[in-house]
Order: structure tokens, then sequence, then C-alpha cells
């Protein structure tokens, strides 16, 4: 890539940006901040797997909580919209974490340990969010600069968002 004046001031583009811990790729399409939120977490994951031993069971659900949930889920309402296979390589790093938990090996079912720690999949708090967050517009409850925008969006009888 080129760099460009702005100004008189030679400005070289990049491939992607953070702001406020959420990395932004220039085709909108959130890889970057994906890939390294897993990272983070499975880097995480590693350490923790250091101290299983020398910690209670509610000690170290706390913290895989504190360290890796916290990090599925900042900011994930940005991620509403992203492609199925984006989704799955951060459920892979959630169930990870219920695997570590729970001493479970790779091959055993997830579903019941995600269940009895009370763990929502990946895609369902992005879409609470989001659906609460258009619940509160539609009603008046949102922030004023979300109510004021002047398109409306209507949908035919049966067509659904799907991420």
């Amino acid at each position: 890539m080129t760099a460009m004046l702005i100004d008189g001031v030679p400005v070289v583009p990049v491939c992607s940006v953070r702001n406020l811990g959420i990395y932004i790729d220039g085709d909108l399409s959130m890889r970057t901040h994906v890939q390294r939120t897993t990272s983070r977490c499975f880097a995480a994951l590693r350490q923790l797997r250091q101290i299983r031993r020398l910690v209670s069971t509610s000690t170290f659900i706390t913290l895989t909580v504190a360290l890796v949930n916290q990090l599925l889920d900042y900011g994930n309402s940005t991620l509403v919209g992203i492609p199925t296979y984006l989704v799955r390589r951060m459920q892979s790093a959630l169930n990870a974490a219920a695997r570590l938990i729970f001493n479970l090996r790779r091959s055993d079912h997830i579903t019941d340990a995600l269940v009895s720690l009370h763990w929502l999949r990946v895609s369902e708090p992005i879409d609470y969010k989001i659906a609460v967050l258009t619940y509160r517009v539609l009603h008046g409850g949102a922030p004023r600069y979300l109510g004021r925008s002047p398109l409306s969006l209507t949908f035919p009888v049966g067509v659904y968002l799907n991420h």
C-alpha cells in the first residue's frame, strides 16, 4: 500500500485498526478481532492449565470467567452478522474453557458442561444485546443519538434476520 497525502502529511493505509480494544478490518469482516481475541483466550487457558490443581474448583471457575469469558464478551455486539466460521472460532475458545474446568477430552460432549456453568453459546449474547438495543430504540429507552435515525426499517412478513 502506498502512502496518501492528506493536507501535506503522508498517511499510510493499514489493514486493521484498534479502537477501545476492538480490532476493525478494512473490509469490516472482524477477522482480526476474532483472531486476536481467540489467541488471547487460548493463551490465558494455557496459563490457567498450569494452576488447575493448585486452586479450588470455584476459584478456578472464577479465574476462567475473569480471564477468558470477559475477552469473548467484550465488544461482542460489534460482531453481529459475522460469518459462521468466525463464530465457531470464538465458540471453540469457550468450549476449551469449559473442558478445562471439567477436565473433559476434546471428544466429550460440551453442551452439558456449558449448561451447568450457565454459559450461553457465543452467538446468543450477541443476538440478545442487539435485540435489547433494538427494543430500546423502538420504545424510546435508548440514548437519543440512536433514536434520531431518519431511516425506518420495515421487513416483509416472514423475513427474519439471520447471522
